[in-house]
């Protein structure tokens, strides 16, 4: 009896060690691939749209058709630090640009999305700070198995992001 439990053991472990763990690697380098493709995407969005100061309807759609290439969905947030140049009627300073006076109002994704659908365009001007941040919403493969192995629950868990952000240093026009 002690024979046979040690021999349905090892053919339980040999199963795990040839089976499971060379899918887990495999799933975990598609995970890498997909991360580089969704950083690479979101660098050039963010680099694209600061340097010309506005962010585009076809850019947008650009960087939506190359995360989603990958097989996953994803949530895209992107703010807009806008520069508030007016920095009050009784401030003592002549200009906007003095360092630690310089105000910045948000603008989120749901406002931005509106304005490309609405004009096709969403103009910054130089000053202002653009950023993009990407995550998966899904649960991959990997992730599966890993939770299986590891036991790491949860829906906040994410395998793939990326976020960039700069400096605006052009003005935008239509």
């Amino acid at each position: 009896m002690s024979d046979t439990l040690i021999t349905v053991v090892a053919i339980l472990l040999a199963a795990v060690l040839m089976f499971i763990f060379p899918l887990l690697s495999i799933s975990e380098r598609g995970d890498d691939i997909s991360q580089l493709s969704v950083l690479t995407a979101t660098t050039e969005f963010v680099d694209n749209s600061r340097s010309v100061g506005k962010i585009t309807m076809d850019n947008y759609d650009k960087l939506i058709n190359t995360i989603y290439a990958t097989g996953n969905s994803y949530d895209v947030e992107l703010e807009v630090k806008v520069l508030d140049e007016n920095i009050g009627k009784k401030s003592a300073w002549t200009q906007g640009t003095v360092i630690g006076e310089n105000v910045y109002y948000s603008v989120y994704t749901s406002q931005i999305v509106e304005s490309l659908e609405r004009d096709g365009v969403y103009i910054m001007k130089e000053g202002d700070i653009f950023s993009a941040t990407v995550k998966n919403t899904n649960k991959t493969l990997s992730q599966t198995i890993r939770s299986v192995f590891y036991s790491i629950s949860g829906s906040d868990i994410y395998s793939i992001k990326a976020n960039h952000s700069g400096l605006v240093t052009a003005n935008g026009s239509y």
